[in-house]
């Protein structure tokens, strides 16, 4: 029997949603959906991570399916869009490099969400 978070008393623990896409950038009108995506993205609340990598922060699991599912309805038709659903102690563990030097990692978020 596998446990999800969902099933433990810790629910409502914080994640991050990662939102991962390659859409075709080839005509003007793919263009033009690439950039209404990215624009719903950041609407909704999610930061640029790196290019073509967003991320939001959500206070549980169960909001982060509530912005998966909207985001998942503003899709462009064409090309790969990817959620990924982690812990906050698992994005705390994010090694980040620049050229050869390691970054510290980005602070998670301090401030609670309502909704």
């Amino acid at each position: 029997m596998s446990t999800t978070i969902r099933d433990t008393p810790y629910g409502w623990r914080s994640v991050w949603v990662l939102a991962l896409f390659d859409l075709p950038t080839e005509t003007k009108a793919h263009r033009r959906a690439y950039a209404r995506f990215r624009k719903d993205l950041l609407e909704d609340g999610f930061t640029m991570m790196q290019f073509s990598v967003y991320q939001r922060h959500c206070a549980s699991r169960e909001n982060a399916d509530v912005r998966i599912r909207r985001m998942g309805s503003l899709l462009p038709a064409e090309g790969e869009v990817r959620f990924l659903v982690i812990t906050d102690r698992q994005f705390g563990n994010i090694a980040t490099f620049w050229g050869r030097d390691r970054q510290p990692n980005a602070p998670s978020p301090t401030q609670m969400e309502l909704f």
